[in-house]
């Protein structure tokens, strides 16, 4: 990406120009925008390529727009690819993380008593699937203990289950929605490996925040948006599939004309690379989109943003940690910029709307997004506030001192 040369150093090392960054962030001028768990800003770049197709597709049409952009669509499999050290016949584009984790689901035939081993820190919409199919199937759902200080599954005893157990299915979340806190997907992979266990990863919220190799992970499929940390448009996200449940053939339960030929009255054969799990139809200014937030992360460099967006957060926390009536829930030894709070005697909706007059953008979760570890930690709710690297340590220093202040009131009908 040419034209943001001058955001990097000229020895190869990419470095952080802020300004620059936050130039290419129209977002930059109107919010404080710590909620990338939920959604990050828009690059200039990013917003511009959706815009050029879609002016393409009202200029000569949909079907015709899309043959002149194959090379731009096509790179999103190549992007993805480079992101997660596949090849581009390992990436199949999804709707959402959710999407991808469920075709992937849906490629796995289950049967009566089979087991999936997961953890206690998952995505609430994963666990709602297990349910699903333990209703339908009747699978078994065993989790994981955690590590007696709360910080993360146990690998040893995950592994000994695999053993024992011999599960179907192995899933682990990386970041949960709902907390900082990093699993160790790759000693889970390592393992997985040895037992010859399919194992699925959800990178939903690490994708853009850390470096992704999906060797080095071990898994056999990995789930992730592109509008979180990645900064793509809503509604996209990919699935990686590996060589080996491909050569497997390992398919999506409603498999279309786009992954499959109908090769007969009565057969059909499955496309040989991951687009098997694609449907037909495609938002390709979103697709379009998608690549070049990709590209632009590559360029940005992972590895820095992996060091930058960390420590922003761990400046919040330090700093929320020292407000009276606030706790911050996060665990682990090297959390990610996901930070999660609660504020005694407040309703949650009251205090994310006074920080919305304050234009700093928020989310929250409540336990139903997080049974266990919200029962674990005694919350019914937390606030995220989730920085990335395009912002500031002075909007760091806004935002937690905006928190003291809420805290510190007592609106009419705010507790």
């Amino acid at each position: 990406m040419n034209q943001h040369n001058s955001a990097f150093a000229s020895k190869g090392e990419p470095l952080l120009d802020l300004a620059a960054l936050r130039a290419d962030t129209p977002g930059c001028e109107t919010v404080i925008h710590f909620n990338n768990a939920g959604c990050g800003l828009l690059a200039r770049p990013v917003h511009r390529a959706m815009v050029e197709h879609l002016d393409l597709e009202a200029r000569i049409g949909g079907y015709e727009a899309s043959a002149a952009s194959a090379a731009r669509i096509g790179d999103f499999y190549a992007a993805v690819a480079d992101l997660l050290g596949c090849g581009p016949g390992n990436i199949a584009f999804a709707a959402s993380a959710t999407d991808a984790y469920t075709r992937a689901l849906s490629s796995i035939p289950f049967q009566p008593g089979d087991i999936i081993l997961t953890t206690r820190n998952d995505f609430v919409s994963n666990q709602i699937a297990f349910l699903s199919l333990r209703k339908r199937f009747g699978v078994e759902i065993v989790h994981a203990a955690d590590r007696p200080d709360g910080s993360g599954v146990d690998v040893d005893a995950m592994a000994a289950l695999m053993r024992a157990r011999r599960p179907r299915l192995v899933a682990a979340t990386h970041i949960p929605t709902n907390s900082g806190l990093v699993q160790p997907i790759a000693e889970i992979g390592r393992h997985c490996r040895e037992l010859d266990l399919v194992y699925l990863v959800d990178a939903c919220q690490s994708v853009g925040q850390y470096p992704m190799d999906v060797s080095e992970i071990g898994c056999d499929f990995l789930t992730a948006t592109c509008r979180k940390f990645l900064r793509g448009p809503r509604g996209t996200g990919f699935l990686y599939v590996s060589d080996r449940v491909l050569r497997a053939g390992y398919e999506p339960l409603f498999i279309d004309m786009h992954g499959a030929r109908w090769t007969g009255p009565d057969t059909y054969l499955p496309v040989e690379s991951a687009t098997r799990f694609e449907d037909w139809e495609f938002p390709y200014a979103a697709v379009i989109g998608s690549a070049v937030a990709t590209r632009y992360a590559l360029a940005v460099g992972i590895e820095p943003v992996s060091r930058r967006t960390p420590q922003l957060a761990a400046r919040l926390r330090e700093q929320l940690a020292q407000i009276p009536g606030v706790r911050v829930l996060d665990r682990g030894p090297r959390p990610a910029a996901l930070v999660t709070f609660d504020v005694a005697g407040w309703s949650p909706e009251p205090f994310k709307q006074a920080l919305d007059r304050r234009r700093i953008n928020s989310a929250l979760g409540y336990r139903e997004f997080a049974q266990f570890d919200f029962a674990d930690k005694d919350v019914t709710w937390a606030l995220r506030l989730s920085p990335h690297y395009y912002n500031t340590e002075s909007e760091v220093d806004e935002v937690a001192g905006a928190v003291a202040e809420i805290a510190a009131g007592s609106p009419a009908g705010g507790r």
